[in-house]
């Protein structure tokens, strides 16, 4: 069941008229009923997975608090100690077996090839289970909460399981915490009207740039990247340019329709993006981009590894393992590995380049604070974060290769033969696509200190109304809706 489509539409006015019509102790039942149904749609059997590693992080969470009341420090630590590695080791290995077995088997199979070995490793041909990567790592931020402290276990299992399958998050985040969401599942939400508007507004915004420009802009990126070998030059600049907003547009639309859905029934849901691509350093688009995971590694793993609290060496490498885990989360390729890698390669480069770039500053008296300097930043991180993206979208190496090799390969002609309006998009979807992400960076840009939302509320009720109308239009007529079927969200495939 996706967000863009109309039998969300019917089952989400269904979960919101009973939520609020049944009284509040029977509510987070209703959800819990809602949320699987939702999941369910997918393929039922790996609902089956999901409550396998809620009940093991269930479990993790009790079995750690009863072992504060142990007297003995060290027996204390030790138990706790070994209830988080048993969490740990069975969701992973399990998030193991359905994302990278193949992957990995494929791999040690090549490897041995080279040496003239001939391996023999089964493989299982077996369909990632939807969302896996999102609810494993939001249960297993539960397990670690409740190890440092920061929350107390939850005794209601229902209410636990509520808590990893909440279904507006459940498949492509924000990864909530449970330091977050888990304490609303007690607060009663009555019907908020100024609520209720919020959330819709965003779900609006959310299919907006979900059906108008993610979903026409993938046309001509996948035309492209699906057979980049046809192409050279500028139409692959064109492509990777417009995948870097396809990705944008659509896995910010799930989050903001997400974060809509929540709040239209009063929870409060993490904010996922912050304009990343009016950032002015790759360590800022990571604080900008995709916030739950960044922050979630950020606590989960390159804290405990020591952060930056440690020699420099050890920070290089802290950072090089969290990128190079970030990009292998994202998907069992080694383009996925590579992309991560990339990243935490500018973060390093960023670091040992800061010195020279605060002398280049000094020498020649540049204002760090002036409008081009920043610009000039935005344009060179955005450039960095683009390139990056061709190893993301690029369906194998070898074409991730070939088009680095050909980017720069110029014909200029592409710009009056019309050859770019045979990439998917006729000129008309092209010119609308162009300007659609003008638009969009132009309300970003405006975004900058208050949000869009609090500009709207300010206008008067006539010219507000006939906005929410016009854009409710502008979605209808101008959406690109293909085969007529609702397109999936990107990061579903995570």
């Amino acid at each position: 069941m996706l967000f863009n489509s109309l039998e969300f539409l019917i089952y989400f006015f269904i979960v919101v008229l009973f939520y609020f019509i049944l009284p509040f102790k029977y509510r987070w039942i209703w959800l819990l009923i809602a949320s699987y149904y939702f999941y369910m749609n997918w393929n039922p059997k790996y609902a089956l997975l999901m409550i396998t590693s809620t009940l093991i992080t269930y479990l993790s969470g009790i079995l750690i608090e009863k072992s504060n009341q142990i007297q003995n420090l060290k027996i204390r630590e030790r138990e706790k100690k070994l209830w988080v590695t048993l969490s740990f080791s069975i969701n992973l290995l399990i998030l193991f077996f359905f994302k990278y077995f193949n992957f990995i088997s494929n791999n040690i199979i090549l490897l041995f090839s080279k040496f003239n070995i001939n391996m023999t490793i089964p493989t299982f041909n077996i369909l990632l289970p939807v969302g896996i990567s999102f609810y494993t790592f939001q249960a297993l931020s539960y397990t670690m909460d409740v190890y440092r402290g920061d929350i107390r276990a939850q005794k209601n299992l229902g209410k636990y399981a509520l808590f990893v399958s909440f279904f507006p998050q459940l498949v492509a985040g924000p990864i909530e915490r449970s330091t977050n969401l888990l304490n609303q599942l007690d607060r009663e939400n009555h019907i908020n009207y100024d609520r209720i508007k919020n959330g819709l507004i965003l779900i609006i915004w959310g299919l907006l740039k979900k059906i108008v420009i993610a979903d026409r802009l993938a046309v001509l990126v996948n035309t492209v990247y699906n057979d980049p070998t046809n192409y050279k030059g500028f139409i692959l600049i064109i492509a990777t340019i417009f995948f870097a907003f396809q990705i944008y547009c659509d896995f910010s639309s799930y989050s903001d329709i997400a974060i809509g859905t929540a709040e239209v029934m009063g929870y409060n849901l993490m904010k996922n993006f912050n304009r990343p691509y009016f950032s002015k350093s790759i360590g800022e688009f990571w604080r900008r981009w995709h916030i739950s995971l960044g922050t979630w590694f950020k606590d989960y793993l390159y804290f405990p590894l020591g952060g930056n609290k440690v020699s420099k060496i050890k920070r290089y490498r802290n950072i090089m393992i969290v990128f190079l885990v970030s990009g292998l989360w994202h998907g069992a390729s080694w383009n996925f590995v590579i992309w991560g890698g990339l990243h935490g390669f500018y973060q390093l480069i960023g670091i040992e380049l800061k010195p020279i770039r605060d002398k280049i500053v000094t020498i020649f008296n540049i204002n760090r604070e002036s409008l081009y300097h920043k610009i000039y930043k935005i344009i060179i991180t955005f450039i960095l974060v683009d390139f990056s993206w061709i190893f993301f979208r690029a369906n194998t190496f070898s074409q991730a290769r070939y088009i680095v090799k050909n980017l720069f390969i110029f014909n200029k002609n592409i710009f009056t033969d019309g050859s770019l309006f045979k990439l998917g998009l006729d000129k008309k979807d092209f010119i609308i696509a162009i300007i659609s992400i003008i638009i969009l960076n132009i309300i970003k840009l405006l975004q900058r200190k208050e949000l869009i939302r609090k500009k709207v509320y300010k206008l008067s009720i006539p010219i507000r109304w006939c906005l929410y109308y016009t854009v409710i239009f502008f979605i209808c007529i101008f959406g690109y809706y293909g085969d007529s079927v609702a397109t999936q969200f990107i990061y579903f495939q995570f």
